[in-house]
């Protein structure tokens, strides 16, 4: 895992989602409702309620000056038909040539009331001819921004008032079936052309959604792995690091109580801590290597496998524990590499709490098994003989084992046992 990332890229925040690009250089093609940055997740899509209104964009001005022209143009129609009404009185003419005007204004009015404007053209559809261009940009409207039952009960009111409408009104030019006839196909024409855009503005929403569901989720997925990175670092340099700091410290603590020890029990402890200085700062640098070139774990130094455990137990014998090792495996040659490297470190790990936890008990660790059978790992000490203070962050080394364990297809079980002591019990698969 790299951790340089380039300058240019913008910076992430958990929980955050960024618009992906839709139509890169071109949102002018699209209605306001699908640029919307940040829409309500508890509204209809595409349902254009007021809000959050976004302004219109150069299509949304291209259409609302369509549809006024189209009702325009339709209501002039209306107006030649009201002209050739001959029983129909002058004054109800006038008025219901100012209620059609009125209406074609109306229509600029579609967006941010599409209901409203919807209903109230029920009753002035009746009552107006030349209004009949805004009825049915006011119900193609409501097609596009509402959902079908809204058009159902407006729609159907509007084709039960037409047959009356033309039973008290007649059409000059042509007959009442006609009539009828026309005014039902341009109203399902409207109600079609409606549903139509509407779903294809949902479905490009849904896919935006998916986009941004996606991006969220890619996000979350790379936080996930860098987490488990981390963890993985952690683990491995609390694995290797903790043993030789611990014989470190035990080391430098007996040359410092004990300034008047023989000279040549100086030695081999300065012995012992250059060394062991020597070896953490390897494998610390092994780590970093590995972190620096992205190689797998067991590229470098060789990995220790149960074949060092007699090193390891020799190590803490010369820093002044007492360990008893119990080594019943038919043959240590044939443990396989993952699982002889998993009873090193749960070895290692043990004994360091013991070293750190239960200073001056001894400790008894003992490996077994057999191909078939499995490897088992188990290391118990008694109660320490004396007071011993609480070390902080204990705990994090027995989380990282049993990670450890199950990584490698066991499982692992500790805890304190009879008499104070405490115990730690490894089985993994050996086929």
């Amino acid at each position: 895992m790299r951790a340089d990332k380039p300058v240019s890229e913008p910076p992430t925040f958990p929980g955050r989602m960024s618009e992906p690009p839709t139509f890169p250089g071109r949102s002018w093609l699209l209605p306001s409702a699908l640029l919307d940055p940040d829409p309500d997740p508890g509204r209809d899509p595409g349902d254009g309620r007021p809000g959050r209104r976004p302004g219109r964009t150069a299509r949304d001005w291209v259409v609302d000056f369509t549809c006024f022209l189209l009702a325009v143009f339709i209501g002039l129609l209306g107006a030649d038909t009201v002209r050739n009404e001959t029983d129909l009185p002058q004054a109800f003419a006038v008025f219901d040539q100012v209620l059609g005007a009125l209406a074609c204004a109306a229509v600029w009015l579609r967006r941010r009331w599409p209901v409203g404007l919807a209903v109230a053209m029920v009753p002035v559809c009746f009552v107006s001819n030349t209004a009949g261009g805004a009825g049915l940009v006011a119900l193609f409207t409501l097609t596009v921004h509402r959902p079908f039952r809204y058009v159902a009960w407006i729609g159907g009111a509007s084709l039960v008032l037409n047959p009356l409408f033309f039973w008290l009104r007649p059409d000059p030019d042509i007959s009442y079936l006609w009539a009828v006839f026309l005014s039902v196909l341009l109203t399902a024409a409207m109600v079609g052309w409606g549903m139509f855009v509407r779903a294809k503005r949902q479905l490009l929403l849904s896919f935006r959604d998916r986009a941004r569901r996606a991006e969220t989720e890619a996000a979350l997925r790379a936080e996930q792995a860098q987490r488990l990175a981390r963890e993985a670092i952690a683990r491995e340099m609390h694995d290797v690091l903790a043993h030789r700091l611990t014989l470190l410290s035990v080391h430098a603590g007996a040359l410092e109580f004990r300034p008047d020890a023989p000279r040549p029990e100086i030695v081999r402890a300065a012995g012992v801590i250059r060394e062991s200085a020597h070896e953490a700062l390897q494998d610390l640098r092994e780590i970093i290597g590995v972190l620096r070139a992205g190689e797998p774990d067991d590229a470098g130094r060789p990995q220790p496998t149960l074949a060092a455990l007699d090193t390891l137990v020799s190590e803490c014998r010369e820093a002044g524990m007492k360990v008893v090792l119990d080594q019943r495996v038919t043959d240590r040659a044939a443990v396989p590499t993952s699982a002889g490297r998993t009873a090193y470190r749960i070895a290692q790990e043990c004994l360091t709490n013991a070293r750190k936890h239960a200073p001056g008990a001894e400790v008894t660790v003992t490996v077994a098994g057999a191909p078939g059978d499995g490897l088992t790992v188990s290391v118990r000490n008694p109660a320490p003989p004396g007071e011993v203070p609480p070390v902080p962050g204990s705990g994090q080394g027995l989380i990282g084992l049993t990670e450890r364990a199950t990584l490698a297809g066991g499982h692992l079980d500790h805890g304190p046992e009879d008499g104070g002591g405490f115990g730690v019990r490894a089985r993994l698969p050996w086929p």
